[in-house]
């Protein structure tokens, strides 16, 4: 993979999972091992010194758990969990994981999850490289660089692990989450009406309580989100 260098820690208060972790870290040839802890005092007060692009975590820690260490942190690195247990996958996810590896960790299992944190690295930068100004933004599907027109879009609909783009022309699916699109497109000409959609303004149609509509397709709107879809919508009026 292309000149890309993720700085990262791994955070486990077990030595023997530490080693196993830092191990593959070091045959990586895109990552770089920072510094490995086995608590999370310790992480939060690293953390100030270094910048980190992402953290091997472990969940069920003495003193603060990972999730409450994720919680004190302001500003996030990507997270892929490394932990034994299975019940906590759900709530990971609502820390924007990359992804959730269950014990032990196999090389395989391990590639896979940086391979994630790679690509979603790499789509934040190229999206942030664009000029808030302008009316495209790359993004990479299938290993190419596909410049996307803003005007052409009509919305984003959240696939599990992958993102998919709907434009004028054609569909292609991405490697991404949805929050780093919500973040990155203007916020005037696109707004997330669903916890699955994001939507281009210019190109709604119709709307009621429950869908909006684009090009006779209906997508879900959620209710807590007509209030700022008719407030968007008079504001482009």
């Amino acid at each position: 993979m292309e000149e890309i260098l993720l700085k990262c820690i791994v955070v486990d208060d077990s030595s023997l999972q530490r080693l196993s972790i830092v191990k593959l870290i070091r045959d990586h040839a895109n990552l770089k091992l920072v510094a490995e802890y086995n608590n999370a005092i310790e992480t939060k007060n690293g953390l100030l010194d270094n910048e980190i692009d992402l953290i091997f975590l472990d969940i069920e820690m003495p003193v603060l758990t990972g999730f409450e260490l994720l919680d004190d942190l302001p500003n996030k690195p990507q997270i892929i969990f490394v932990t034994g247990k299975t019940q906590y996958a759900f709530k990971a996810f609502d820390y924007d994981a990359v992804d959730y590896i269950h014990k032990p960790v196999t090389k395989e299992r391990f590639n896979n999850a940086v391979n994630k944190a790679i690509n979603l690295y790499k789509l934040k930068h190229q999206i942030a490289a664009a000029p808030e100004d302008e009316d495209y933004i790359f993004v990479k599907s299938n290993l190419k660089n596909r410049k996307v027109f803003l005007n052409k879009l009509k919305y984003i609909q959240a696939l599990g692990d992958y993102v998919k783009f709907v434009t004028e022309k054609e569909n292609f699916v991405v490697l991404a989450t949805m929050k780093s699109f919500e973040e990155q497109l203007p916020n005037d000409k696109f707004l997330r009406t669903h916890k699955s959609y994001i939507v281009n303004l210019d190109k709604i149609e119709r709307y009621n309580s429950k869908n909006i509509e684009i090009d006779k397709q209906k997508l879900p709107l959620s209710r807590h989100k007509k209030t700022n879809l008719v407030e968007a919508l008079s504001a482009i009026q």
